[in-house]
């Protein structure tokens, strides 16, 4: 894992100095080398943290024999032994033990096509030489982030975070206010948007041909919707589970290869024990190192289940209690967050990552077993939507306003009563947007109250059109399916993955995903959905594949999700800090104070758990005094 950075100018040879500023914004991503290389027209920068061969053979940016192609990469190729041998025998030349080289050589002998050969994830920066061609490339699931710049005279910056493309004295420091609707709404930003104006996201999946005289093109080279379209038959149940057993075990098994100490985060749930699991069939349980950690109120604590799979299966655990000073806690997670992001869950992840790095310098995860195996409440308050959305919309308002009324506000994590309240608020909507709004923040009707009109461009854009562009990429498919597709492009990719990655990054960690596997992503999408969500059972063929691995506990556990106490945080610390400090920022930006006051209030008496709303406000004006930002 590591930072890249670069700029191409078909005018102006200066752009060395901005690149090596850019380079040492991305220090913490890789500690373990840095260079700054200018190749003609383009100038590379890369931050290095050492994974495979760890010799100066393995720096960056590397050139291969002939001088012709040059490279800046951030991930990992898992098979690249295998495309090393192939290559090989066609008379490829190799100086390293990398994966980076294995890339260079693949594209010198497939040309772009080469990127349907790599399982891996990757954001990388190629220079061909010859042709006169940069290619910005992301890996399929977008587990890998690049961001870029596009100049009039067809030249272009980018780098692996915003924080570095902005030392780019080119590029404006002026707020998106279409990305600043879309983080009110999700408390993430979407690929379509950039919270800076004029910056742009690779989409995953993509690559971005640059050369000289022509616009750029974006191209996208995989397509998942097919395999949720070519639906599988299987000859039963149990041959499916143990297709899925065998691949998963080779999704594992590939993301062991490291020269570096290698670990897993284990929380006790079904997705990371899984993981955990294999890992023990392919190494000795105890060399197999696992990590967890938990907050002192105990409905936000997951270590008791933790220590009981480790238990059970034999690892070497590691786990830690937290006690975070969340008033100096967040402004560090804004800092490496990049852009305004709010998932509590992102709390728990840094210090989580902060923890493991003492002792490891790879750690696997479950990310992205809830979204390819239906795991997710969403998806069943997707289930009770169907069955009960004729109900009219004045006796949904009388059952909203009769529970709002019974049932107290609790403070527990993603309680019963914050759900309840959500799906019943939904239940009006066609399906599509109902989906859309159990993961809401801030509703539209809240937005017109919360922006004033200097920032009235934040109601021009509806953030559900994205949702319902790769809803509609996969229309005719089962609801369910339709379902997990958008939550794959949208909350995986844009809230799931951007927190993993900034916050093992913020600490040089390096973290692997099997089950974001291509091949394994390919199978789920390509399950009949009874498969995923039988009945009411989450992860039906999955908990079915880790029957004999894992303990009947650990299959029959509902998930418990990540979060942090942010709710009893904001009634205490993060009230007596950021209380006055919101309401004046908030106004000189363009929000209303006395909105923001009420919902202060609401939460403080117990009225309203406005806990993921105020935070969202805090994050954006703790990112908006670290960046420097034109509000106006």
């Amino acid at each position: 894992m590591c930072g890249i950075c670069g700029k191409l100018s078909w005018t102006s040879r200066s752009g060395r100095e901005i690149v090596e500023r850019m380079n040492l914004r991305l220090a913490h991503r890789g500690p373990d080398a840095a260079a700054v290389e200018q190749v003609g027209p383009i100038v590379l920068g890369h931050r290095r943290l050492a994974i495979i061969d760890l010799t100066s053979a393995g720096n960056q940016p590397m050139m291969d024999v002939s001088g012709q192609y040059w490279i800046v990469f951030n991930g990992e190729v898992y098979n690249f032994l295998e495309i090393r041998d192939e290559l090989l025998k066609s008379g490829a030349q190799f100086r390293s033990r990398s994966d980076t080289e294995v890339i260079l050589e693949a594209y010198k002998q497939w040309g772009i096509h080469c990127l349907q050969h790599f399982n891996g994830m990757f954001a990388f920066a190629l220079w061909d030489g010859i042709r006169q061609q940069l290619f910005l490339v992301r890996d399929r699931l977008g587990k890998k982030p690049l961001f870029y710049y596009e100049f009039p005279d067809g030249g272009i910056s980018f780098a692996s975070e915003i924080k570095a493309l902005l030392q780019d004295p080119e590029i404006p420091r002026k707020l998106n206010l279409a990305a600043l609707s879309q983080y009110l709404s999700l408390s993430y930003i979407l690929t379509s948007e950039s919270i800076i104006q004029g910056v742009s996201k690779l989409p995953p999946a993509h690559y971005l041909r640059v050369e000289k005289g022509k616009t750029p093109e974006i191209v996208r080279y995989w397509n998942l919707e097919q395999s949720f379209r070519n639906k599988r038959d299987f000859q039963s149940e149990e041959a499916a589970a143990e297709e899925l057993k065998a691949l998963l075990d080779d999704a594992v098994g590939l993301r062991l290869i490291s020269d570096v100490p290698l670990g897993a985060f284990l929380s006790g749930g079904v997705d990371s024990s899984a993981i955990v699991a294999s890992m023990c069939q392919q190494k000795e349980p105890g060399d197999v190192y696992s990590f967890s950690m938990g907050f002192e109120e105990q409905s936000y604590s997951e270590l008791h289940e933790a220590r009981a799979v480790a238990a059970a299966l034999g690892v070497t655990h590691k786990d830690m209690i937290a006690y975070p000073n969340a008033v100096d806690l967040l402004p560090r997670i804004v800092y490496f967050a990049d852009e305004p992001f709010a998932d509590t869950s992102m709390i728990p992840m840094f210090l989580l990552a902060e923890f493991s790095r003492k002792h490891v310098t790879v750690c696997l995860s479950g990310d992205g077993g809830d979204e390819i195996f239906a795991g997710y409440e969403t998806y069943f308050a997707d289930q009770i939507y169907q069955a009960v959305h004729w109900i009219p919309a004045s006796m949904v308002r009388a059952l909203y306003f009769a529970f709002d009324r019974i049932w107290p506000v609790t403070y527990k994590k993603v309680s019963f009563d914050y759900k309840m309240r959500k799906f019943l608020t939904g239940l009006g909507y066609p399906y599509e947007r109902a989906h859309y709004h159990w993961r809401t923040i801030f509703t539209d009707e809240e937005k017109r109250t919360l922006v004033s009109r200097r920032l009235n461009g934040v109601l021009d854009v509806d953030p559900f059109n994205d949702f319902m562009m790769f809803a509609r990429e996969v229309e005719g498919c089962h609801y369910l399916d339709r379902s997990m597709y958008v939550d794959i492009k949208t909350w995986l990719v844009d809230d799931i993955l951007v927190k993993v990655d900034r916050a093992t990054m913020a600490h040089a960690l390096e973290a692997r995903a099997p089950f974001l596997d291509y091949r394994v992503v390919e199978f789920a999408a390509s399950l009949p959905v009874k498969l995923k969500m039988n009945l009411l059972r989450k992860k039906y063929l999955l908990k079915k594949s880790q029957r004999g691995r894992l303990p009947a506990f650990v299959l029959k556990r509902s998930k418990q999700g990540f979060n942090a106490p942010i709710a009893h945080w904001l009634l205490h610390e993060l009230r007596l800090k950021y209380y006055d400090l919101l309401l004046s920022d908030a106004a000189e930006m363009g929000l209303e104070p006395s909105f923001i006051a009420k919902l202060w209030d609401e939460h403080i008496q117990k009225v309203q758990d406005n806990s993921f709303k105020l935070l969202t406000l805090i994050n954006l004006v703790l990112w908006i005094r670290e960046f420097d930002v034109n509000v106006g």
